[in-house]
């Protein structure tokens, strides 16, 4: 069975960066924000309970959802977006052993999400990669990536990093502080 290795850090962080640099190299990532999306689109149970139990004004007449407006609501609202996560993290979980499977073949697989612990993904885990960056730098790109403004951006670091958990056993940090190259730090770890 493959090693499954998360790739973890807040918002900004550069998460994507050690993603592409694994993906290049030919090794298989899961984008959780992108696969939770997709499974958001396509999964009528979610987008009703999200009606129920979130706003119905987020999911349109044509069955699609508000994105914006779902964050809007999420990300000013510690339960809001305790109960969007409740929904959406179990299906995330089973999709990625899915996918774990599909790819029982290979040797290294990784799972690109900015909320381990909460999702439960860490249970899921042999090692986790922490890609880290100054908060300062994190905003900065941020706000040059979806036009947000800096409340915005904070509010949502804010929102990702109200944690409790109990690190992984065995965590690994990449540095992407626009200093230290990110490559070498890869390279190291694999």
């Amino acid at each position: 069975m493959a090693r499954l290795i998360a790739i973890a850090g807040g918002m900004g962080s550069g998460k994507s960066i050690v993603s592409q640099i694994l993906r290049v190299m030919r090794f298989k990532v899961y984008d959780c924000d992108k696969e939770a999306r997709a499974l958001m689109d396509r999964d009528e149970e979610m987008k009703s309970r999200i009606e129920r139990m979130i706003a119905a004004d987020v999911i349109l007449a044509d069955r699609t959802i508000d994105r914006r407006r779902l964050a809007e609501i999420v990300f000013a609202d510690e339960m809001m977006l305790a109960t969007l996560n409740g929904i959406v993290h179990e299906a995330v979980r089973e999709d990625i052993m899915r996918w774990k499977q599909a790819n029982a073949g290979e040797r290294l697989l990784w799972v690109e999400s900015a909320i381990i612990y909460e999702s439960g993904i860490d249970r899921m885990v042999d090692e986790v990669w922490e890609v880290t960056a100054p908060v300062d730098l994190r905003i900065e790109r941020v706000m040059a990536r979806n036009s947000m403004s800096r409340d915005q951006v904070m509010e949502r670091i804010e929102a990702q990093s109200r944690t409790d958990f109990e690190p992984h056993r065995c965590v690994k940090t990449i540095v992407n502080d626009g200093i230290a190259p990110v490559l070498p730090q890869v390279l190291r770890l694999l």
